[in-house]
C-alpha cells in the first residue's frame, strides 16, 4: 500500500528537529566557539523545512529537481559557512547524517507495523540523504580551498614586507620560494614604496630563499629592472656560497646587478652610495 512519507514526517516535524539537534550535541557537531546554538538551530530548522517540502513535491507527483534546488542551496550555504569558520569535514558530515538518523527514527515509529514498507521507505530516505552528503563534501572542499587561497594571499603579503631602513634606502627580505605570482606582489609592494618614500636605493635580501634556479633568477632580474625604471638602484644581498655556485653552473648573468653576501654588506654599500657614514661613538672616560 502506498504511503505518504511527507505527511508522516511533517506530522512529527517538531520531534524530528529535537532529535536532530540532540544528535548533533551528542556528537559534538555543534561547537559553541564557532557557531551559536541559536544560529545552529535556525540552520537545522531551515534545512529540515526545505527537505520536507522536497518530499511534499515528490509525493504530489513532482520531480526531485523541483524540490532539490532549495535544499541544495541551503546545504551549500551552511557547508561553506561552517568550512570558513573552521569546522572539520567530519563535523559537517555529522550535521547531515544526524538528520538522516532523526528522519529514519520518526519513520520507523510511524510504520512500525509494516517491516517491508518501513524498509523500502527507509532506503529511499537513506539514499536521498547520502546523495546530499556527497554534495556537502564537495561544497566543503570548495569552501576550504577558498580559505586556503585567501590565507595564501595574506601570507604572501605578510612575507614580503618593504622596510624603510634609512632615508632613501628600502629593504625587502624575501623568505621562501619566489614564483611568478609572488614576484608580482614583490614588485607592486616595492615600486609603490619607492614612489611613496622617494628612495633611491633598494635592497633585495634573498637569505631566506632556499634555492635559486633559472626561473627564480629571472624573477629577480625582472624585479631589478622594474626598480631601475623607477629611478632606484637595486642591490641583491644574501648570496650564499651554494647559491653563487648554482648561478654560475646555470650560466645566469648577474654581472650588471650589484650583489652582496649579506644584508650588512649591502647596507654598507648603500650608505657609501648616499655618502653617509656611520661611526661608533666613543664613551668619554671619567677622571
Amino acid at each position: 500500500m502506498p504511503v505518504d512519507t511527507y505527511a508522516l514526517l511533517q506530522k512529527k516535524r517538531h520531534s524530528i528537529l529535537e532529535t536532530w539537534i540532540n544528535h548533533q550535541l551528542a556528537n559534538d557537531a555543534l561547537r559553541d566557539e564557532l557557531i551559536g546554538n541559536e544560529e545552529a538551530r535556525a540552520q537545522s530548522e531551515e534545512l529540515l523545512d526545505a527537505y520536507l517540502n522536497r518530499l511534499r513535491v515528490v509525493a504530489r507527483g513532482g520531480t526531485v529537481e523541483e524540490g532539490h534546488d532549495a535544499v541544495a542551496e541551503i546545504l551549500e550555504s551552511v557547508t561553506i559557512s561552517r568550512a570558513r569558520k573552521g569546522y572539520s569535514p567530519r563535523e559537517t558530515g555529522i550535521f547531515l547524517f544526524s538528520l538522516k538518523e532523526a528522519l529514519l527514527k520518526a519513520l520507523s515509529e510511524e510504520i512500525a507495523g509494516d517491516p517491508k514498507l518501513q524498509f523500502e521507505e527507509s532506503i529511499k530516505i537513506s539514499n536521498d540523504i547520502d546523495g546530499l552528503a556527497i554534495l556537502t563534501f564537495e561544497t566543503f572542499i570548495k569552501g576550504r580551498e577558498e580559505v586556503i587561497l585567501r590565507q595564501t594571499d595574506e601570507i604572501a603579503e605578510i612575507s614580503t614586507p618593504v622596510i624603510r631602513v634609512w632615508d632613501g634606502i628600502l629593504a625587502l627580505p624575501i623568505i621562501g620560494t619566489l614564483d611568478s605570482a609572488r614576484t608580482q606582489v614583490v614588485m607592486e609592494s616595492l615600486l609603490s614604496q619607492i614612489v611613496e618614500t622617494g628612495s633611491g636605493i633598494t635592497i633585495l635580501d634573498i637569505s631566506g630563499v632556499p634555492a635559486v634556479d633559472s626561473l627564480v633568477a629571472q624573477h629577480l632580474i625582472k624585479t631589478v629592472s622594474a626598480t631601475r625604471l623607477m629611478g632606484a638602484e637595486c642591490i641583491i644581498s644574501g648570496i650564499r656560497p651554494e647559491i653563487a655556485q648554482t648561478i654560475v653552473h646555470l650560466g645566469i648573468d648577474l654581472s650588471g646587478i650589484i650583489t652582496k653576501a649579506s644584508l650588512a654588506s649591502a647596507l654598507k654599500y648603500a650608505f657609501g652610495a648616499l655618502q653617509l657614514e656611520v661611526r661608533k661613538k666613543n664613551k668619554e672616560v671619567k677622571a
